[in-house]
């Protein structure tokens, strides 16, 4: 089953579609792009959870740099679910957000908030998509020794909608620089239930960045859930930073 999983979500990439953070993890950092610049990203990512499946298929995000230590944020996305017997596959999610610096020192020491909104897509008829708007509420931290860098925090999700419930998010990563093409890490992060017949989640996933220039990166990422049984996800990028 895991080597079926990871094929799936290696090659064919696919993501879970609640928390979209910082690729190709969970957990963000405060880090926004620098002044005047751009990221843009083409992504898929993957979850499957008691033979359930929800994925992007693929996804798109565009972060700049528009004025010092803030970051601009879109990001827009196709979706497929399945849900036992019952497929979809549609627009799934506009998410647009800012990314806010306080603190920083020396590059070494950050602290910043990244405020997200997902915007309502669908019907309550749709697999695809939600029809509430929910919010994301997050404060992250950073610290560098060297080649090392670590970074996480929490946030609180605003999820109205009928069964739904607001959430709590906390994650933290630690990743190494190889050298300059290779970086490696991994995260744990635990997430509340947000709806009323969900449960906790405890996960760790395993990832990092192939840097083949200044401009060009593949991102990557995989873990299962150490509370729910059969419940892995992946992620699997492409960065363009001009």
């Amino acid at each position: 089953m895991f080597e079926r999983i990871f094929i799936i979500s290696f090659f064919i990439t696919l993501m879970n579609s609640s928390v979209f953070a910082g690729p190709p993890f969970n957990t963000d950092d405060p880090v926004p792009v620098d002044l005047h610049h751009w990221e843009f990203y083409v992504a898929s990512a993957y979850q499957f959870e008691n033979h359930n499946e929800d994925a992007t298929l693929p996804h798109f995000e565009v972060n700049y740099g528009a004025v010092p230590n803030v970051q601009l944020h879109i990001l827009a996305g196709m979706g497929y679910v399945k849900e036992n017997s019952n497929h979809q596959y549609g627009y799934m999610t506009t998410e647009l957000g800012f990314k806010y610096r306080f603190i920083n020192i020396n590059n070494d020491f950050q602290v910043g908030i990244f405020p997200l909104v997902e915007l309502p897509t669908s019907s309550g008829e749709n697999l695809v998509g939600d029809d509430h708007m929910k919010t994301f509420l997050p404060v992250w931290i950073q610290k560098n020794w060297g080649k090392f860098t670590t970074y996480g925090g929490a946030g609180y999700w605003i999820n109205p909608g009928k069964n739904n419930k607001n959430s709590a998010f906390v994650g933290w990563q630690g990743q190494y620089d190889f050298s300059e093409a290779i970086s490696l890490g991994g995260e744990l992060y635990y997430e509340s239930p947000d709806t009323k017949d969900a449960s906790s989640n405890v996960a760790f996933k395993v990832g990092g960045f192939i840097n083949f220039n200044n401009e060009s990166h593949l991102l990557f990422s995989i873990g299962p859930s150490l509370t729910n049984q059969d419940d892995i996800s992946g992620y699997l990028g492409y960065q363009l930073t001009i």
